[in-house]
């Protein structure tokens, strides 16, 4: 992969988020939470980790990293239309067979989907849950095939987005037959897009205070990316739900927070110490944080082991 060390040449990399950080589990709040977890586990193929009080925590199962979703139900609870919030959360598989075997059982369950994409970076297949929670199914390819990240994302545009045929999954299942038998260990959080009230705030905070690097930010398309480590997006923030969109009301279906994990509780310290200084209350718990951004999606800042 061609690095990234330009795309901010002005930030201190004492400002600069850890490389190894990445993106740990995502809360949702749902209506319904046995027709939520029917629809995980049978179509998508995550293992229950526990349930209890209304809350369940989905996994991969295994030894893989942890926690992927936790669902809240709140009975009666109700969609807020054009408010920011979640657009979609990004399900990143291991392999393009994982993929292949993930598009196969939403065909054989009729689930619906909303389109089918070569990002170039990755392949992404989107849809939806039962209550309209946004997801992408997503592989990445090797990252010395990406396009340029380092100009702007001049050359990732340039690109656009190309077709991914069913058909072309479906072969790596031909050429490896084998049973699937859930979600593959190593399936991660890869990022999260999210739906903000105003552009500009929202890239601030996450590459001024949090520190991750802008990797791409147009007023004129409405949408940014930012990330660590070099990776393509760990974060998107979009206006597409309107400038100015209000945060949804309390109780409301959809994002409750999502998680940023970095490796050590210095590198905790220092995110806190940022963020604060930029006059935006931090809510600290021993090894984690809270955060709110300028639209009010809550971040919960986390230390693990990063492989």
């Amino acid at each position: 992969m061609r690095s990234i060390e330009n795309v901010q040449a002005t930030m201190n990399d004492e400002r600069r988020i850890h490389p190894a950080t990445r993106l740990g589990a995502v809360e949702l709040t749902v209506a319904d939470l046995d027709r939520e977890l029917a629809f995980y586990r049978e179509v998508l193929g995550f293992a229950l980790a526990a349930r209890g009080n209304g809350v369940a925590t989905l996994s991969s199962g295994g030894d893989g990293p942890g926690e992927l979703l936790r669902l809240h139900e709140e009975p009666g609870a109700r969609r807020a239309r054009g408010a920011t919030g979640l657009y979609h959360f990004a399900l990143l598989v291991p392999t393009r067979l994982e993929l292949a075997h993930l598009l196969r059982r939403i065909a054989e369950t009729r689930t619906p989907i909303q389109g089918m994409v070569d990002h170039h970076t990755h392949l992404a297949i989107y849809l939806a849950d039962p209550e309209g929670n946004g997801i992408e199914l997503a592989w990445d390819f090797p990252k010395e095939s990406w396009p340029r990240l380092d100009d702007g994302g001049k050359e990732f545009l340039s690109l656009g987005n190309g077709p991914l045929e069913p058909e072309e999954l479906f072969a790596e299942i031909e050429r490896d037959p084998r049973e699937w038998l859930g979600l593959a260990r190593g399936s991660v959080i890869g990022h999260v897009h999210l739906h903000v009230s105003r552009l500009g705030p929202a890239l601030r905070f996450y590459h001024d205070l949090v520190g991750f690097d802008t990797i791409f930010d147009s007023e004129r398309s409405g949408f940014g990316f930012v990330s660590a480590g070099g990776y393509h997006h760990h974060i998107g923030v979009n206006v597409w739900q309107g400038v100015g969109a209000p945060a949804p009301p309390p109780r409301s279906l959809g994002l409750r927070s999502f998680t940023v994990v970095v490796p050590t509780g210095s590198e905790l310290d220092r995110i806190a110490s940022r963020i604060e200084a930029g006059g935006t209350p931090v809510e600290r718990r021993a090894d984690t944080m809270q955060a709110r951004d300028p639209s009010q999606n809550l971040v919960t800042f986390e230390v693990a082991e990063i492989a």
